[in-house]
């Protein structure tokens, strides 16, 4: 069988199994009652780490990767003061 034959079922074969998935994902959230929906969001809520606070927030601002990453902007003259 040709190679590019096996990878096109393969390929066709996951599609497939995904949209299993989400039909089967999709069915279950649809027999949720809200008040299920908003309890598990309060668990959620509860379990979750507290954000963190500005003080313990990383400085990224002086950072040399994200710097590099940032597009160049030009500055335009300052005005002269009058």
């Amino acid at each position: 069988m040709n190679v590019w034959k096996v990878l096109g079922l393969a390929g066709l074969t996951g599609v497939a199994a995904a949209g299993v998935i989400i039909t089967r994902e999709q069915r279950q959230r649809e027999q949720l009652v809200p008040e299920e929906i908003r309890a598990r969001l309060h668990e959620r809520l509860e379990q979750a780490p507290s954000a963190p606070t500005r003080d313990t927030a990383p400085d990224v601002s002086n950072s040399p990767t994200r710097r590099r990453w940032l597009p160049r902007r030009r500055r335009r003259p300052a005005d002269p003061v009058s």
